[in-house]
């Protein structure tokens, strides 16, 4: 019993606290859609005993994060932030970000992560010289960042993206041609490896990949959404 009534006493200080803060959270959501630079990320936590999704946005100064019984865009819809941010969103690979019409770059570290996944898992070494290419890319932007430079020199960033190009096309060249297996019987998409999948997603995604070439104000990963998840998480 003991027991019982800490933990309600708790659940009363926190929607207590909850219903007081609620205006505040209300303008830190106003500030993040008002960004030039957000970051943003999910991640499944169990509430009750049920799965939620936990969603973040933030910037270096604010962290808003909000709880959802849905993963996909119903909750970004909910949670307000993403339909009237018009700022860049540093993100992954998620679908559901790519329906807002701001500006999106890709976490280079998941990328490295998906290349290292592709080279272990299918022998694919074009994904491993991808990983240590974009690696070698984020070495040379944080050298000329703190340098005091804006941007990667032009015929170095043009060097570099030569050379990201020139690996897809090794890429593509190593696929082996689709076999009757990858033919889906009863129509809809043609089944494909996770190499082909990251290649598509690596030259669609071009742009959002390589944008921390040309604007050094934008870091090379989401780390910072990544943190501020991770004591929610671990807890």
């Amino acid at each position: 019993m003991r027991l019982r009534g800490v933990s309600g006493t708790v659940l009363t200080w926190v929607e207590w606290a909850a219903a007081r803060l609620a205006l505040t959270v209300a303008q830190m959501a106003n500030w993040l859609s008002a960004s030039v630079l957000q970051h943003a990320d999910e991640t499944g936590l169990r509430i009750a005993g049920q799965l939620h999704w936990l969603h973040v946005n933030s910037t270096r100064l604010l962290t808003h994060l909000a709880w959802h019984a849905k993963r996909g865009r119903q909750a970004l819809e909910d949670i307000g932030i993403w339909p009237r941010f018009r700022g860049r969103a540093r993100r992954a690979r998620w679908a559901s970000y790519d329906y807002y019409p701001c500006t999106h770059s890709i976490c280079g570290a998941h990328v490295v992560r998906d290349c290292v996944y592709v080279c272990e898992q299918e022998q694919q070494i074009w994904a491993a010289e991808m990983a240590d290419l974009l690696l070698s890319m984020a070495a040379a932007a944080d050298h000329w960042r703190k340098l005091g430079a804006q941007a990667v020199p032009a015929d170095e960033r043009d060097a570099w993206i030569a050379q990201y190009f020139d690996l897809l096309a090794s890429g593509f060249a190593a696929q082996p041609p689709p076999s009757a297996e990858d033919v889906p019987k009863r129509g809809g998409r043609r089944k494909q490896s996770a190499a082909k999948h990251l290649l598509d997603e690596l030259l669609r995604r071009a742009e959002q990949v390589l944008a921390f070439l040309g604007d050094l104000s934008i870091p090379f990963t989401n780390t910072q959404a990544e943190r501020d998840l991770r004591m929610v998480k671990v807890q």
